[in-house]
């Protein structure tokens, strides 16, 4: 695990509150990502959070709330957190500046959303280099619309972990990945 990072995507307070962005069982993902986040944080080893900036009428709770990180994985203030407005991770943020700085080679990835975020983030980990572990079961999704019929969250969830495992990271569980938990 030398030169290895944790990468928390968008854990925030919008994908846990009732609305349009409303995830598949937030808190079960959340709770894993939580669990790898503590074991970073035991091992000492470095730790980024990702954060998109959300701008969205549809709530009535305040976007500041909305954006905010969620409790169950906040910040410590040894911890980089990278704002972004797309879905990379990497375009136009300052996360490849952190992790080049910190000599990071491997990326452990959790979080939200899987179709979304996770995806083009992991892929676009591919371009500089990196070598990624995605935790499955700390990421999840939503249901999603096409030519007018309904796919299931798990579906959504299960074809982006199929596509992108092997290809562009190892898909793991949380068990296979920390044994112990």
């Amino acid at each position: 695990m030398e030169k290895t990072a944790l990468i928390l995507i968008d854990i925030q307070n919008i994908y846990f509150t009732e609305g349009p962005m409303l995830l598949q069982e937030p808190k079960a993902a959340a709770e894993k990502a939580g669990k790898v986040l503590e074991w970073f944080r035991k091992k000492d080893m470095p730790v980024i959070h990702v954060k998109h900036i959300f701008e969205m009428k549809e709530y009535k709770q305040s976007m500041d709330y909305l954006n905010e990180i969620h409790d169950s994985v906040k910040p410590i203030a040894s911890e980089q957190v990278v704002e972004k407005h797309h879905p990379s991770a990497f375009l136009e943020t300052s996360l490849q500046e952190c992790l080049s700085k910190m000599k990071v080679k491997n990326l452990v990835v959790v979080g939200m959303m899987s179709h979304m975020c996770v995806d083009t983030t992991v892929r676009a980990c591919q371009d500089y280099g990196y070598d990624v572990t995605v935790i499955e079961d700390a990421c999840t999704t939503m249901d999603l619309q096409w030519k007018g019929k309904k796919m299931d969250a798990t579906t959504v969830h299960q074809t982006f972990m199929a596509a992108i495992n092997r290809s562009f990271a190892e898909v793991v569980s949380l068990k296979e990945f920390i044994p112990e938990c």
